[in-house]
């Protein structure tokens, strides 16, 4: 049942026909790198192509936040690997709209010259891409190397070094919370609620999945 509901869901929503490279990769799988700070730590690399998808759904949050319409919670996504006919998740999140204080969150504003929280996805600490590349590249402290990242390093990459099992994939949207999410029964679905069933329902059917939260092990 579980099986069934993810594919329907990603069918809706077109996931595997839609998701992007989150790496810039070599011809080997080898993810780029790049430096930055002062004391030159490398940082991964996003694809292009994932960097224009978070910038086409933030730039949809935006100005719905400002306008005052607040139609859409905030940006859902999901890191996974495509199979023949499916979509392996290994990590589903979000990143709403509404910042802690109430207003626009940092997190989605200004991404098209700052990238260090990008979405959840920026190359700062606390952040996806600047937490992993911690327990991979050289130039970070080894408190900065969480269990939860070398958890993700021991997924994605071959044991040692920067270069990908197999191909890493990205997928967002924009989370309208009049859509209806995994199970159809509940009707319409916010997004904080749609993150924890989908997690849950991920959880029964990859066993690779890298949430900590909502799922049992």
């Amino acid at each position: 049942m579980k099986q069934a509901l993810w594919e329907t869901f990603c069918a809706r929503h077109c996931v595997l026909e839609t998701c992007v490279p989150l790496f810039a990769t070599d011809s080997d799988g080898t993810v780029r790198v790049r430096n930055i700070g002062r004391v030159q730590k490398q940082i991964f690399v996003r694809s292009a192509e994932c960097e224009a998808l978070i910038l086409t759904v933030t730039d949809q949050l935006i100005p719905d936040w400002i306008s005052g319409a607040k139609r859409f919670d905030g940006m859902l996504y999901m890191m996974g690997w495509k199979k023949p006919g499916k979509f392996v998740p290994l990590y589903i999140g979000k990143t709403e709209s509404a910042g802690r204080g109430g207003g626009l969150s940092v997190n989605i504003a200004n991404l098209h010259k700052d990238k260090s929280k990008f979405a959840r996805w920026g190359d700062n600490y606390a952040y996806h891409i600047g937490d992993l590349s911690a327990c991979v590249l050289p130039g970070h402290g080894d408190g900065k190397k969480t269990p939860k990242y070398r958890a993700w390093a021991d997924c994605l990459f071959v044991d040692g070094t920067a270069t990908l099992r197999e191909p890493v994939y990205f997928w967002a949207t924009a989370w309208d919370r009049s859509q209806t999410g995994i199970w159809e029964d509940f009707g319409p679905t916010s997004l904080a609620f749609l993150e924890y069933l989908l997690i849950g329902v991920a959880g029964g059917i990859s066993p690779s999945l890298l949430n900590r939260e909502g799922i049992s092990r």
